[in-house]
């Protein structure tokens, strides 16, 4: 029920973490694979997503604007042959940890486009592409559930509000079989947002608070892309899936 062969996937912000995980795991289970990048080195997960026998691509993309964002599903559809059968709105970011009462309107318009915008723009631009019975993920974050860590306001907002966005979207497509969810990680050792972001003390706090006992790696996440994107999650949409090793429960 996880065979992809066939199947036509754009993720953004695929170059490297979470996205690079997600885009090598479709791969792997059959599907053609077009990334986005911003500022990381595509190459290498290009190249292994040619070696495993699939085609991809790459094209640089800066997801908070919407003429580069219809500019950029163009040519993916193009380079998928036409169409895009799955959509994986990975990217995002915290920015940078700010208090409110020391934030201006620049870091939180940045933070909401960068999380909120870009998705809109992507599944905007994509949905024309998109037969019916497409998949769309959306990567969201326990912090949309829990605040997030210090200075983290903005970007729990933002991905709160993309929690919001993924139970609308599955209403509206639900009749043309699109199903719509999202993923909300927690702590995810080895991407660039925990080692930038989150102090050596905080991971070891996050780590500590799981009920598995260890921190979450982006294949967990990968995974979870998988088999939503897969048959076998047919009948789920509008689900915010928890991938946070009991961080957290609702």
């Amino acid at each position: 029920m996880d065979n992809l062969e066939g199947r036509r996937a754009l993720v953004t912000g695929g170059a490297a973490g979470i996205g690079k995980a997600i885009a090598v795991a479709l791969a792997r289970a059959g599907a053609d694979v077009v990334v986005t990048h911003l500022a990381h080195d595509p190459a290498p997960v290009v190249a292994t997503i040619e070696e495993l026998g699939r085609t991809s691509e790459s094209f640089q993309l800066d997801a908070r604007h919407s003429w580069d964002v219809d500019h950029v599903v163009a040519k993916a559809a193009e380079a998928l042959g036409g169409g895009i059968d799955i959509l994986v709105n990975n990217a995002g970011g915290l920015v940078d940890r700010q208090l409110v009462h020391q934030m201006d309107d620049q870091h939180w318009h940045q933070v909401l486009d960068l999380n909120v915008s870009s998705a809109f723009y992507a599944t905007r631009a994509v949905l024309p592409f998109m037969p019916d019975g497409g998949r769309v993920v959306m990567i969201s974050s326990l912090a949309a559930q829990d605040g997030g860590g210090t200075g983290a306001v903005a970007y729990a907002t933002a991905k709160a509000a993309m929690d919001g966005f993924t139970r609308g979207l599955a209403r509206e497509l639900g009749p043309r079989g699109i199903t719509v969810n999202a993923i909300a990680p927690g702590f995810i050792t080895a991407t660039p947002f925990h080692a930038t972001h989150t102090p050596e003390p905080a991971q070891r706090a996050a780590v500590a608070s799981t009920a598995v006992g260890r921190a979450g790696v982006p294949d967990d996440v990968a995974g979870a892309v998988v088999y939503l994107a897969s048959g076998a999650a047919s009948f789920i949409t509008g689900a915010i899936l928890d991938v946070n090793g009991g961080a957290h429960f609702r």
